[in-house]
């Protein structure tokens, strides 16, 4: 009987997959490597995901000289591959291939390992290089169970090895010691590779897209660069790393048994490892000329072809050599003849078809498989369009005339919106264990280089309690009358002698004036049974040209303000107290006057300086002649923020800023107060804190960066303590430390864009987001490239991890200064143990994520006589100033009665 194309396909229906089973085969897929993932699913996973502990692909930067050896048949190899970076990124390799006995495959493990020794330093002769102690790759091509990079427990040997002693044992330690045995050249190996994760890197040196390694040859796998949160398996939730997936076993479960035909269970049966590897025989090039020759024996069988005829040859396993495609009947005809049997030209075309389908269905599953894994890393980057590249590997792929073209295209079908490259790998078990080797290496190197520029910042304990001893001698000298005009930390009084007892009662008009926004509020206190606190506000911002215009400007503006408020409130016409929040340092001579001494924070208003801020307020507020009102006190912000919290916990007596800028208040007791007379009670001091260090005492522990970052500021050799503690300064501090690793090629590539060269674009803000714990790497990435900054995965750990370093030791400063506060609080009392609140405001305190847990441990550790409360403050520099002047006119109303 004639046999048409349309009878061959009816008969191997099963063998011809719809793109609906292919979409399905591919969901399938996806929840095997989740299986694989999950710590309590894997063990019973048929598709392994075996971590490989190779966490970055190359970047082009990657130089040296490098050894690697290959082992995964009967031959082995030793290579040399020179890696060169100057720009033109260029490998040269050497290599030779050495036999290995048959008597050696089934000897002794020692043996075995003692022979590839023999062989490395045979080729070290050869080039010379046995006085260099060079890095080596190994791959090792066979299953293992791999805990480090450096460290490969062999879980079975396969293709015909059967060394004893070998398995359960890290092979590495088996080379070392065969290595130290010989005693004549030391190399250092760092790196066991999977033939697939050498496929990946060898493409990924050329494409840095690349981030999976497919083979398709005898047999078949895959790798991929998973994220390191969804890999149960090892610790950590940092970066990414490559998984071998092991992927030949899929199906192994039965989940793929609705698809595999009679032929895929004739094959298996007759297998070595029956039930093992199904998907493997359904597409690797060792099965498919099996799997034709099955159906052309059952269709001779069945009177179809050759006329009913069966050869001997025909019948015997393995003489069906994979035959392309392309060279078609010709070559039909010539194996056919080979075996025995004298086809028709009809017989030569059945043949012809039926390989067409066979290596097709293999292209369409392998396509399904891999579109899984490309949907995967796409969700894990969450990217609309994923652009990828594939390093493939392997006879099938390589030499087949149609399985690439095949393959790319059920990709494409699958996955319509990827864009996806392939790139043939060359070598990717010499070269790419030499590149897995260079990247580590590289890894190794910048990683060292980093933590040695990042040590400067990390403080001990007894550099934390250096910082807390020196600041109580700079309070000393603040407090102090004849030390006072030449000390760094001011301590100034601030005539706020006693904190809220509930009893203030009144409406209080507040002013907040610290920054490039100004605010007007207007505050009920009440006391009794609803006792509480009443506020509204409105805000107002400050033109860049009038905060440094000049100061009539900026009081007239300030005015303009106060005016367009009470209107707001309809209250025109009322003449109400007023507390003036003003977070400049002042000298206060009495509560209702402050003198500025300087400005900060970007205002440089003429003719304030040495002045009385309250008159330059009051006449302001004459030149309008709309309204009058009592300026009752002047408040530094600090202080407020301890009133706040004094109104909710009467232990409360220190204050603390830690936002833009940094500050801290207290309550001395009026005998240590040297500038003001009087000996009774206690006064609050404003230290105007940030100015610790200005007179070179911190200098052991400021770094380049801080000297950088305080050259280039407003105020050089000013608030230099500040400098290092403060949400204003600390993302420059990042900034200048990421320019330094860039330029030493140890981030971005050694690419320095000009975003990175701007000042202020690390705003405090995205240092707080980089550091929180719930955001994964990936929105690093997105805050990063909103900066315009390009960056790896590898980049952004480096980010936040200098964030993370930067921002500890701000708190640990921070902490140093408020133990050296309370425990001064404690001496002054003469306690053995002092129980203290601190009221605290600011940014970077309420919003960074660690900051605040950071500085509290550092207090403790350095004051262990004290308990220490941390309140955070709502709103000091408004409701502060209010309650600081309604404490002032109930004193100022009993002292009239």
């Amino acid at each position: 009987p004639l046999v048409s194309h349309s009878l061959i396909d009816k008969y191997l229906y099963h063998m011809r997959l719809s793109e609906e089973t292919l979409q399905e085969v591919s969901q399938r897929f996806g929840k095997e490597m989740e299986k694989g993932l999950g710590a309590d699913t894997n063990p019973t996973a048929s598709v392994k995901m075996l971590p490989t502990f190779v966490r970055s692909t190359p970047d082009g930067t990657e130089d040296g000289d490098f050894l690697a050896l290959d082992l995964g048949g009967t031959n082995f190899r030793v290579l040399r591959v020179k890696v060169s970076d100057n720009g033109l990124q260029k490998v040269e390799m050497e290599n030779q291939i050495y036999a290995i006995p048959e008597e050696l495959m089934r000897g002794s493990g020692v043996q075995l390992f003692d022979h590839i020794a023999e062989c490395l330093a045979n080729f070290m002769d050869k080039l010379k290089i046995k006085d260099k102690k060079l890095p080596l790759g190994f791959t090792f091509s066979f299953p293992c169970h791999q805990t480090k990079l450096d460290e490969s427990i062999l879980v079975t040997w396969t293709k015909g090895f059967k060394c004893s002693s070998v398995e359960g044992k890290d092979v590495v330690s088996m080379l070392r010691k065969s290595i130290k045995k010989r005693g004549d050249f030391d190399i250092d190996i760092v790196a066991v590779v999977n033939d697939t994760v050498g496929t990946m890197m060898t493409c990924g040196y050329d494409d840095h897209n690349c981030e999976v390694g497919l083979i398709v040859g005898t047999g078949t796998n895959a790798c991929y660069m998973e994220e390191m949160r969804h890999i149960d398996l090892v610790e950590g939730d940092e970066g990414r790393m490559c998984i071998n997936m092991e992927w030949g076993a899929f199906g192994d479960d039965g989940v793929l048994n609705d698809i595999r035909t009679e032929f895929d269970r004739e094959i298996d049966m007759g297998s070595l490892n029956p039930g093992k590897q199904l998907f493997e025989k359904m597409i690797s090039g060792m099965y498919m000329g099996e799997l034709v020759r099955l159906i052309l024996v059952k269709m001779a069988k069945e009177g179809l072809l050759f006329g009913g005829r069966l050869t001997p040859d025909l019948l015997t396993t393995g003489h069906f050599r994979w035959q392309k495609e392309k060279e078609g009947l010709q070559k039909a005809h010539e194996i056919l003849t080979k075996l025995g049997l004298e086809p028709s030209h009809e017989d030569c075309v059945a043949t012809h078809r039926i390989c067409q389908i066979v290596s097709t269905r293999s292209a369409n599953l392998c396509g399904a498989t891999l579109a899984a894994v490309l949907r995967r890393i796409k969700e894990n980057k969450g990217v609309d369009r994923l652009r990828s590249t594939v390093g493939v590997d392997g006879s099938v792929y390589k030499k087949h005339p149609h399985f690439a073209r095949r393959l790319h295209k059920t990709v494409r079908k699958l996955l319509p919106d990827c864009e996806i490259r392939f790139v043939r790998s060359e070598d990717g078990s010499g070269k790419g264990a030499a590149m897995v080797t260079a990247v580590a290496y590289r890894l190794a190197a910048q990683h060292k280089a980093r933590q040695k520029i990042l040590e400067a910042l990390k403080l001990s304990h007894e550099q934390l309690l250096e910082v807390k001893q020196r600041m109580r001698v700079e309070m000393e000298k603040g407090l102090g009358k004849e030390t006072h005009a030449e000390a760094a930390v001011k301590m100034l009084p601030t005539y706020v002698c006693s904190t809220p007892d509930g009893t203030e009662k009144g409406d209080f008009l507040a002013l907040d004036l610290g920054g490039t926004n100004f605010r007007v509020l207007l505050v009920r206190v009440r006391n009794g049974m609803r006792r509480g606190v009443e506020m509204h506000n409105k805000i107002y911002s400050i033109p860049v040209e009038i905060m440094q215009g000049t100061g009539e400007e900026l009081f007239d503006h300030i005015v303009h303000c106060i005016s367009d408020f009470l209107e707001y409130m309809g209250m025109k016409g009322v003449s109400l107290p007023l507390g003036f929040t003003f977070s400049f340092p002042c000298q206060q001579n009495n509560l209702d006057e402050g003198i500025l001494l300087k400005w900060t924070k970007g205002f440089k208003a003429t003719g304030c300086e040495g002045e009385d801020v309250v008159n330059l307020l009051k006449e302001a507020i004459h030149r309008r002649e709309e309204f009058d009102l009592d300026v009752v006190a002047v408040v530094n912000d600090t202080v407020g923020t301890m009133m706040t919290c004094g109104y909710e916990d009467p232990y409360c007596e220190v204050g603390l800023i830690v936002g833009t800028g940094s500050n801290a208040c207290y309550m001395e007791e009026m005998r240590n107060v040297e500038l003001v007379e009087g000996e009774e009670g206690r006064m609050c001091v404003n230290m105007e804190w940030g100015a610790f260090g200005d007179n070179g005492c911190l200098d052991d522990i400021r770094t380049e960066f801080d000297v950088a970052v305080d050259e280039l500021s407003l105020n050089p050799g000013k608030q230099r303590f500040e400098k290092m503690i403060s949400g204003m300064y600390l993302g420059e501090i990042v900034r200048n430390i990421l320019m330094d690793f860039t330029k030493r090629g140890l981030l971005f590539r050694g690419r320095i864009s000009e975003r990175l060269k701007t000042r202020g674009i690390f705003e405090t803000k995205f240092l707080s987001q980089i550091e929180s714990d719930c955001l994964a790497l990936l929105q690093v990435r997105s805050i990063l490239q909103h900066l315009g900054l390009e960056t790896t995965c590898d980049d952004s750990i480096i980010v936040k991890e200098v964030c993370t370093v930067v921002a500890r030791r701000a708190a640990q400063l921070c902490g140093a200064g408020m133990a050296a506060v309370v425990d001064k609080i404690r001496e002054n009392r003469g306690l053995d143990f002092l129980k203290v609140t601190v009221g605290v405001d600011g940014t970077l305190y309420k919003l960074h994520p660690h900051f605040s847990t950071v500085m509290h441990e550092t207090v403790k550790q350095l004051s262990p006589k004290c308990e220490v409360t941390f309140l955070q403050s709502e709103d000091g520099s408004g409701k502060g100033a209010a309650l600081i002047t309604a404490v002032a006119c109930r004193i100022r109303e009993a002292g009239q009665r």
